[in-house]
């Protein structure tokens, strides 16, 4: 979809309001007046939302146009094993787990003057790209961790906590020891901690009896894992869920329709403005949930 230069190039005439056959474009019209992206913005978008996002950086991005929204995961761990030339090798007791994956809308409006526009010298493509790229991250990432299940994708932090503190305002060095062995072996190779920025400042001040600091301060780690923070995680306060320790490849980020464009060229002429608004429709899923841990802190 939206891979031809024909494509690339329509898709940009139309949007700075040069004459174009729209014929061009039946290939990415969604029957609502927009256009998917063309294929070489949609890569420079990814980077740059992988920037702004997270779940971009070190989830699994799946996509999956098909109507019945459904994915098959493999909820275990094969095994390998030796075996003589001739001799049959053995299945692995592998179980899969089928997910729903629903279709949530994620949309923005961007307003610019109309002589930006049409300026020759104008890098409209560039400023959309970096424009939607930091609003959609920010707010995939807002839901992928809070979200509702209702009309955002499941957040994960609506799962169970698995390490709670035993004081209100605080968390311990211990505390950081359980929540990093609660997490099994195979899952800890590729972990991260996850943390809101006030969480890690708090965290740099921790020892050990021995008055070693528990954050290595040359990496940015802790136990070797890197640390990673996000202004949508819980601060540390009572009852709040404030650190995720896991593997993120475990969690699927699911584009059901790549990011898709409207130019809107009459609802804002009064101002001197074009509009152009642009959705997307994902979901997330973690396929894996022992290959995340949560630490709460106590009520």
């Amino acid at each position: 979809m939206a891979t031809s230069t024909t494509y690339n190039r329509a898709f940009w005439n139309v949007m700075k309001g040069k004459d174009e056959n729209y014929q061009n474009l039946n290939e990415g019209y969604d029957n609502v007046g927009a256009y998917v992206a063309p294929d070489e913005f949609r890569e420079g978008f990814n980077t740059a939302l992988a920037k702004e996002n997270i779940f971009r950086r070190f989830a699994t991005v799946i996509n999956l146009s098909s109507a019945e929204g459904k994915i098959q995961a493999v909820s275990s761990t094969g095994t390998a094993d030796w075996v003589e030339d001739g001799d049959p090798i053995p299945e692995s007791a592998d179980t899969f787990t089928q997910f729903l994956v629903k279709s949530y809308k994620l949309a923005s409006l961007v307003k610019l003057n109309r002589s930006f526009v049409t300026d020759m010298n104008f890098n409209l493509e560039k400023y959309l790209m970096g424009d939607f790229a930091k609003r959609f991250g920010k707010a995939e990432e807002n839901a992928l961790l809070n979200g509702n299940g209702t009309t955002q994708p499941t957040g994960i932090l609506t799962a169970d906590a698995d390490v709670t503190t035993a004081d209100n305002s605080t968390i311990s060095f211990d505390e950081i020891i359980s929540l990093y062995f609660s997490l099994k072996d195979e899952y800890r190779n590729n972990a991260v901690f996850i943390m809101h920025d006030n969480t890690s400042m708090l965290l740099r001040t921790l020892k050990d009896t021995n008055g070693s600091y528990l954050w290595n301060t040359s990496d940015n780690t802790i136990f070797g894992k890197p640390v990673v923070t996000s202004p949508y995680m819980p601060t540390v306060s009572a009852g709040a869920k404030s650190i995720v320790f896991g593997d993120l490849s475990y969690y699927w980020l699911i584009e059901r329709q790549p990011i898709t464009i409207k130019k809107l060229s009459e609802l804002y002429a009064l101002q001197g403005q074009i509009g152009f608004s642009a959705y997307e429709r994902l979901d997330g899923k973690l396929i894996q949930p022992d290959a995340l841990k949560i630490l709460q802190i106590k009520a």
